[in-house]
């Protein structure tokens, strides 16, 4: 039988993570004590109080038929209480806040909604994978924003060339910013609202990285800038903050036609997410006990971002302290012709696991991420090991 792939699989790369991951099994099969800083996913475990939750609603036997198609009223209130909350912003649950497998799921879809072959997504770059890829299926072109360090990686919205401005639908945007660890201020929200009336373009605002920041810094939602929600659909998630990464659950809020294009295409292909799941997020987001645990988070990765921080800068990177996210954007050093080599060097010398810049994207090229995602004292041990390696 001759296997014929569709032209879309044939353009699609394999995805970074899993590269990574291929790499690294290879080196534990060889005995290597692996520091895995690559993936960003939390290494600790998702909090006692949100287990327990969930370890109730499991037997109930209303949680195991099928949840309503456009999602838990339950679930999309805490959402909007959530909102109100933390970002002073409005919603109403039935017509601006959709439920979702984890936010990925609604980025990779959202393309499918707006764009017809031959239209433009203005995308990021360095920037999350997905947002290239979920354009791609949609038969879409991706023009790229180069996020550049002189810019504070915001992509420069006056320097898009108009023409691609003009037949974008969609611009995705990411703050704090995976995987450059920046934060966006109000008045680069508000060019974005100018810009995006201008040119007729939905706004696509990853904020999966909201809660978690430091030295007292507040993340802001796309929606608290004005006009922000006329233009925006902001894609968030429990994976991060509350450490419940396989769990997928996660939420898009904005304009309610955006949200409803995106629950209308969901509801086609997919059934919802698990009753339970949804159940437990809503004692995620209103527990009183949360706040204390996102606390903590914050200071478990503000330790580890300052030591990893602190000893880049005495091995002569130039790199300063994020203000958000758990991940360190840094230059590759001298001596190595991509970041790619420079990686691969890293685990063959130390087996300590970082990702190449370039797998983010072309203007990514030149830099590698190292995620906060190990304890303070195994951070500390492979930043001994990147620091005897880079002294052959």
């Amino acid at each position: 039988m001759n296997i014929e792939y569709a032209d879309r699989i044939k353009k699609l790369p394999r995805y970074l993570f899993a590269e990574v991951d291929k790499k690294v099994r290879a080196a534990v099969e060889k005995g290597v004590d692996v520091i895995r800083l690559g993936i960003g996913d939390p290494d600790r475990p998702t909090p006692d109080y949100i287990i327990e939750r969930m370890s109730e609603e499991v037997p109930l036997p209303r949680n195991h038929t099928y949840p309503p198609d456009e999602g838990l009223t339950e679930f999309k209130q805490a959402v909007a209480d959530y909102y109100r909350e933390r970002h002073n912003v409005e919603l109403d649950p039935k017509r601006e806040v959709a439920v979702l497998l984890g936010s990925k799921e609604g980025i990779a879809h959202i393309s499918a909604c707006f764009i017809n072959p031959g239209d433009v997504n203005l995308v990021p770059d360095p920037g999350y994978p997905v947002y290239s890829i979920g354009t791609m299926f949609a038969g879409g072109d991706v023009y790229r924003m180069p996020l550049l360090a002189e810019n504070n990686f915001l992509p420069d919205l006056a320097a898009i060339d108009k023409s691609a401005a003009d037949r974008a639908k969609l611009m995705f945007l990411n703050y704090p910013n995976n995987p450059c660890g920046a934060v966006a201020p109000m008045e680069f929200f508000e060019d974005a609202v100018a810009f995006a009336n201008r040119h007729n373009v939905i706004v696509c605002h990853d904020i999966a990285y909201s809660e978690i920041a430091f030295d007292g810094y507040r993340p802001l939602s796309f929606l608290e800038a004005p006009g922000g929600k006329d233009v925006c659909i902001e894609f968030g998630s429990l994976s991060k903050t509350f450490n419940m990464t396989g769990w997928r659950i996660g939420y898009a809020v904005g304009r309610a036609e955006v949200v409803d294009a995106l629950s209308r295409y969901k509801t086609n292909i997919d059934s919802g997410a698990f009753k339970a799941i949804q159940y437990t997020g809503v004692e995620a987001f209103a527990s009183p006990k949360s706040e204390a645990f996102r606390q903590s988070m914050c200071a478990v990765y503000q330790e580890r971002r300052d030591i990893v921080v602190s000893a880049l800068q005495q091995m002569g990177f130039a790199v300063s302290a994020p203000k958000a996210t758990f991940y360190i954007w840094a230059p590759v050093p001298p001596g190595f012709a991509t970041s790619a080599d420079f990686v691969s060097y890293l685990l063959e010398e130390t087996g300590v696991v970082v990702t190449p810049g370039r797998g983010f994207g072309e203007y990514g090229e030149g830099f590698f991420r190292i995620a906060l995602t190990v304890e303070a004292e195994r951070m500390k041990e492979a930043m001994e090991r990147i620091k005897k390696a880079l002294k052959k």
